[in-house]
């Protein structure tokens, strides 16, 4: 689903260069979910961005679903990103003067959909989370659960292969951060592949592997258990 080899990220002003990633190695397979830990300024952000296609790399290769997305341009990074991406943030970046039926509407129609299937499309992906009884409410009458919720329906109303989830959970108690993991993991378990940068121990440990990127590169790699795709290469073999 996702693999980068040799891929650096180098920050260049006219006075200094900063090297976000160098030599970072991943391979994600289909089907997996992969909670991505690490010290601040040790280039989880970069990763992300990059793995989402908002940002470019300065060298090394990645290829998303099968695609070599080096030398893209941003009209064909748009339409990649479109077609296999859905994107959860740490603020829910919900519009606070439409419902939730029309908050997850949004990136529907950027995308084309008709109104038929965006309306089917929005239905399924707030009933799966939940709130379907909810989706004429407006985001200040949820609690922050289930505004996050939410944000998670916008995201899969668009039938993603790869969710990338920036702290989903920052802005959440403990109890709605459970919640909210415990959604991601049944929508994983229906064959979402699911990449998350998390600070939270607990609920690192929770998916099939942690990779942890310190000062640049991933400096661990550890399984928790078996992935949908049926892989059964070794913690090493997934960074290769």
């Amino acid at each position: 689903m996702l693999r980068m080899t040799n891929l650096s990220k180098v920050y260049r002003t006219h006075m200094i260069e900063t090297h976000a990633l160098r030599g970072f190695e991943i391979h994600v397979r289909q089907g997996e979910f992969v909670t991505v830990t690490g010290p601040s300024g040790s280039g989880k952000t970069s990763f992300l961005n990059i793995a989402g296609l908002l940002e470019e790399f300065t060298d090394g290769e990645y290829v998303l679903d099968g695609v070599n997305v080096k030398g893209m341009d941003d009209n064909a990074r748009s339409r990649l990103r479109n077609e296999k991406l859905g994107f959860i943030f740490q603020g829910f970046n919900l519009i606070p003067d439409l419902s939730l039926f029309d908050n997850v509407d949004v990136p529907l129609r950027y995308r084309g959909f008709n109104a038929a299937e965006r309306k089917e499309r929005i239905e399924d992906a707030l009933s799966k989370v939940g709130l379907a009884s909810r989706m004429k409410h407006y985001p200040a009458e949820l609690s922050g659960g289930q505004q996050q919720r939410v944000a998670i329906a916008r995201a899969l109303a668009g039938s993603p292969k790869l969710l990338l989830a920036d702290e989903p959970t920052g802005n959440l108690d403990t109890q709605m951060a459970r919640g909210v993991m415990e959604l991601l993991e049944d929508i994983n378990a229906q064959g979402t592949t699911i990449l998350m940068v998390t600070h939270d121990p607990e609920l690192a440990v929770r998916a099939q592997r942690n990779v942890h990127i310190i000062d640049g590169q991933v400096s661990d790699l550890v399984r928790k258990g078996p992935t949908l795709a049926g892989a059964s290469a070794s913690a090493s073999g997934q960074a290769a």
